[in-house]
């Protein structure tokens, strides 16, 4: 049966939008096998940002993205949670993202449980799930469920698809730089099912493209990731999957140098209704990424530098149903960790490189976490959740032996054993608070306080997640980062459920963030500490938004006010960056307007949009030059960091979409889009760089994408 508070028609007489109530699985159409139809789209158990407790998520599917301009037409979930208030980025082609001022390795992306250390192929143009193979999508960004710890900005949790348990369905895609495939076999039919995908790129044509001077016109590059999903459903009480990816990357920039960089993911999950009030979920899996780096422009300076992670993890997790209005959520987390830190060795017979390798780094992070919601009345819900999460650093440590008892005064030192263990333990609670309150059936207020521990960082000079980016973990000298966020917002949904609209507002400290000294040395550095400073953060904003969900024309709108700073407070630096005070950060950027619209003209024509202005980030300007003696050459000399703009970022992207026949005879459906990234051409400086020419500092802007970029995307499917 249908719920008759939630019917609503979109687009007049040629799309009808229903809303199931909950538990409602199907609906059922009598039709003849060769009648075409018009679109109907059932959505069950939908509920709006109004009634849920959740403030500061985005949940979405990835159907949406075909209606979503995209750099040279791959659909890309990563780019879409850049269309989202509060998240933004350093630029074009970057894999990072920065959300409520965090950094971008504040950011945990979780793939079916299994965490992602670098989301991106090709330079990050492109991202490494494929999209045809992902059930959902869900970014958290204030109320973090109490399950998840590790990362004190966001979760972004990315879910594989299952397959299709009745009949074989696949589908295909073309486009300018890649092409893959997605096939859905059943097995057993209702029971097993396997889910298969794959991608790879033809890109080394737009390299060739380049003109000579820029040095790239000889590079290459290419990818390819495959992924797998094997359900088995036991009965009505028990379910196992079985998820495992694998992605690879190489590119060249000429004959002389080449890097690479991969990402393997393996896990599984089993989940049991235990009885009608309790579920189980108890998941495990293995994290792998490495890169490595050579440079061959020298022989006798030859060398490669690699980098490498481990990850093993577990979790075992409860949801308990106390009664219609009150819930439990508890469980305990394991995470271990080894990490090949860098490894610096010689390539070639004529190189004269030293191998050097920095001491195998490895770490115990475990969770035990509790959360509990309830209704208080009608209007007023509250949920507190506790987590308390513990980090031991590991390393090598000496064990004296002696022979009789264990210390010096009861017996003779016979040996000193050395062994790994314990060298630093960190330990602290983590409170997730959130409340609501309706002041109306279709108006409500959320309020929210979480805290949150970091013990694992991203040791980088880059703004982005860069391929030879390395993660350190927290031991004696470097702390976990810790902070924490207190949000506020109103959420409205019209009478006849068509426009939602939201404004919220937040504010968010950081302690012990890693930064660095000036020159510092972050490759192959023994002494990291040396070169790190303790850095204080802070970061506050007010996100607006506006929603048409369905209907000829729908999509989203929003502007977001908001500032990220930061301060050096290490005592141990004489002359701290900008004398002590509050400076912007790399990635802090005011104002931002984003704007995503859809209008469908019929069933299958559609018109797709994609505008995004930002205020420059904050860049540090050369005060004056000096004379390097060694080099015999001028350099310019920087002052304060931060105090000035690089020019404002605008950009917008069109498409034109033809959606697949209507017919249900059709074996093949097919879908093709062609559009314009960057529709304005606007030369959006990605960032600004300094060099000295006639004795004179010279500046220059760099674009990666200056010119409009056409696209075309062929898109297949068969059932």
């Amino acid at each position: 049966m249908l719920d008759n508070d939630t019917v609503a028609t979109a687009g007049g007489s040629s799309k009808t939008t229903f809303y199931l109530a909950p538990g409602v699985m199907k609906a059922k159409a009598s039709v003849a096998d060769d009648q075409e139809l018009a679109e109907i789209v059932v959505v069950g158990g939908r509920q709006s940002a109004v009634k849920n407790m959740m403030m500061g998520a985005e949940k979405f599917k990835p159907q949406i993205l075909k209606n979503i301009p995209s750099a040279l037409g791959e659909s890309d979930i990563m780019k879409i949670v850049l269309t989202m208030p509060g998240v933004t980025t350093v630029g074009e082609a970057s894999s990072g993202y920065n959300v409520r001022g965090g950094a971008t390795d504040q950011n945990l992306i979780l793939f079916n449980g299994g965490t992602v250390y670098n989301p991106s192929h090709l330079f990050g143009l492109f991202t490494s799930f494929n999209s045809d193979a992902v059930e959902d999508v869900e970014l958290f960004k204030s109320s973090i469920p109490v399950e998840y710890g590790g990362r004190i900005s966001s979760v972004l949790r990315v879910n594989s698809k299952e397959a299709n348990m009745q009949k074989l369905t696949g589908s295909a895609s073309i486009g300018a730089l890649t092409s893959k495939a997605n096939l859905e076999i059943p097995i057993v039919k209702d029971h097993v099912s396997l889910l298969l995908n794959g991608r790879t790129t033809y890109s080394d044509w737009m390299l060739k493209k380049l003109p000579e001077k820029s040095g790239y016109k000889n590079g290459t590059a290419n990818f390819y990731d495959f992924g797998g999903a094997l359900t088995w459903r036991i009965n009505s009480m028990h379910r196992l999957k079985v998820f495992g990816y694998w992605s690879n990357d190489k590119f060249a920039f000429s004959t002389k140098d080449n890097y690479g960089y991969q990402n393997r993911n393996i896990s599984a999950e089993w989940r049991s209704i235990l009885n009608e009030k309790v579920t189980a979920t108890l998941s495990a899996g293995l994290n792998h990424y490495d890169y490595f780096n050579e440079d061959n422009n020298t022989p006798t300076m030859a060398a490669r530098l690699s980098f490498g992670i481990d990850e093993l993890w577990g979790k075992l997790h409860f949801r308990h149903r106390l009664t219609d209005n009150q819930s439990l959520s508890y469980g305990l987390s394991v995470q271990q960790y080894d990490v090949q830190a860098g490894k610096y060795e010689p390539v070639g017979e004529r190189s004269r490189i030293t191998t050097d390798q920095l001491e195998r780094e490895k770490a115990l992070e475990s969770a035990a976490y509790i959360d509990y919601e309830r209704s208080l009345t009608e209007k007023l819900s509250v949920s507190a959740g506790l987590r308390y999460s513990m980090f031991n650093a590991l390393g090598p440590r000496d064990v004296n032996i002696y022979d009789e008892g264990d210390l010096p005064s009861e017996g003779t030192l016979l040996e000193t054993r050395h062994e790994t263990g314990i060298i630093k333990t960190y330990h602290a609670p983590e409170l997730r608070l959130s409340t609501r309150y309706a002041l109306q059936e279709n108006l409500s207020l959320k309020a929210g306080f979480n805290t949150m521990h970091q013990y694992i960082h991203k040791v980088s000079n880059t703004l982005i997640m860069s391929p030879t980016d390395i993660w350190k973990l927290s031991d004696l000298n470097i702390k976990p980062q810790s902070g924490w966020q207190a949000a506020a917002g109103i959420y409205h949904e019209t009478a006849d459920k068509k426009y939602e609209f939201s404004a919220e507002v937040y504010y968010k400290h950081i302690s012990d963030y890693l930064n660095y000294r000036n020159s510092a040395v972050l490759l192959m550095n023994h002494h990291l500490e040396t070169d790190v400073i303790s850095t204080k953060g802070k970061a506050y904003g007010i996100e607006l938004q506006a929603k048409k969900p369905t209907g000829k024309m729908n999509g989203w709108v929003s502007y977001t006010f908001s500032r990220s700073l930061l301060r050096q407070d290490d005592k141990r630096v004489e002359t701290p960056l900008n004398d002590g005070d509050w400076y912007p950060a790399e990635y802090d950027r005011p104002h931002e307007v984003k704007a995503v619209i859809n209008y469908k003209f019929t069933e299958r024509y559609s018109l797709s949009s994609n505008f995004n202005y930002a205020t420059g980030r904050p860049t540090t300007l050369p005060a004056g030059q000096y004379y390097d003696s060694s080099n015999r050459k001028y350099m310019p000399y920087y002052t304060d960091r931060n105090t000035y703009r690089i020019p404002d970022y605008m950009r917008l992207d069109l498409a034109f979409n033809i959606e697949p026949t209507h017919k249900l005879t059709s074996f093949l459906h097919t879908s093709f889009s062609m559009g314009l990234y960057n529709a304005l051409a606007r030369k959006n400086a990605y960032s600004i760089y300094y060099v000295t020419e006639g004795g004179r500092v010279k500046g220059y802007k760099l674009s990666v994408f200056g010119t409009a970029i056409p696209y075309i995307s062929l898109n297949i499917r068969f059932n």
